[in-house]
C-alpha cells in the first residue's frame, strides 16, 4: 500500500510531534518543517510525491503567505493553513493566494484529518473504485455481500462489529494499528483507559479466522501499541 504524503511546517515542535503522531496512526506518511528555509528544501525534495501541504502562519523566518505563493506556483498540491489569529483577513488572504482550506488554532486533530479526507474527495484523490475482493491465507471478504468464505468456501458468520474490523485490517496490511483509531473506525469512539471492548472485539476476530491460539499468525499483538495483520493480502474487483 502507499501512504499519501504530507508534508507540514510549524515552528511549534509539540504541535509538529503530534500531528504526525496522529496522522500516521491514520494512515499518512508525514514529513515536517520548522521554519520557511526547512520548508523549501522538503518542498523540493518531495515535490512530485506530495498529496497535500499544512502551512502555518507564523513562522521565525518567513511567513506561510509567502510559502503558499511559491508552492502555487510551482504545484497544484492542495493546501491547508493553520493560523492563530481571529482575523477573516488572514483567511481571505491565504484563500486568494490557492489554498484549498483554513483552520483556526486551536483546533482538534480530528477536525484537521476531516478537513484532509474532504479534499481528497474533491480533489479525486480517493476516486478509484475501492475493490470487491479481498482474499488471504485460503479467505475472501467480499465487502459487497459482507461475506467471508473460509477456505473450504464455507462462510464464516461475521457480526457488523467483526466485519468493519476485519476490512479495517485487510485495507492496512503489516501496519500497526493503534487500539484508538481500530475503536474509531469501529465503534465510532476512542477508547477509555480500562475499556477492553475492542481487545474482546479482536479476540473474537481471530476465532472467527481460526487464529486464537497463543501465536496469532493472522491478527498479532504489538505490546504497548496495537494490533498488525501480518498475512498478504490480495486486492480485486471479480
Amino acid at each position: 500500500m502507499t501512504l499519501r504524503k504530507i508534508l507540514i511546517v510549524d515552528d511549534d515542535q509539540k504541535t509538529r510531534a503530534l500531528l504526525k503522531a496522529y496522522l500516521e496512526k491514520n494512515q499518512f506518511e508525514v514529513r515536517l518543517a520548522q521554519d520557511g528555509a526547512s520548508f523549501m528544501q522538503a518542498f523540493e525534495r518531495y515535490r512530485d510525491e506530495l498529496s497535500l501541504v499544512i502551512l502555518d502562519v507564523m513562522l521565525p523566518d518567513t511567513d506561510g503567505f509567502a510559502l503558499c505563493a511559491h508552492v502555487r506556483k510551482q504545484s497544484s498540491v492542495p493546501i491547508i493553513m493553520l493560523t492563530a489569529s481571529a482575523d477573516d483577513t488572514d483567511k481571505i488572504v491565504g484563500l486568494e493566494l490557492g489554498a484549498d482550506d483554513y483552520l483556526g488554532k486551536p483546533y482538534n486533530p480530528r477536525e484537521l484529518l476531516a478537513r484532509i479526507k474532504a479534499i481528497q474527495r474533491r480533489t479525486g484523490q480517493d476516486s478509484a473504485a475501492p475493490p470487491r475482493f479481498y482474499r488471504f491465507q485460503g479467505f475472501v471478504l467480499d465487502v459487497v455481500g459482507r461475506t467471508l468464505t473460509d477456505p473450504a468456501g464455507e462462510e464464516v458468520k461475521l457480526t457488523g462489529l467483526d466485519f468493519q474490523l476485519l476490512k479495517y485490517f485487510l485495507e492496512h496490511p503489516g501496519a500497526v494499528l493503534d487500539r484508538n483509531v481500530l475503536a474509531e473506525e469501529t465503534r465510532g469512539r476512542d477508547l477509555g483507559p480500562l475499556d477492553r471492548s475492542l481487545d474482546v472485539q479482536v479476540s473474537r476476530l481471530r476465532q472467527r479466522l481460526n487464529d486464537d491460539g497463543r501465536q496469532a499468525a493472522l491478527i498479532k499483538t504489538v505490546r504497548g501499541s496495537g494490533y498488525v495483520f501480518s498475512a498478504d493480502v490480495v486486492v480485486g474487483h471479480v
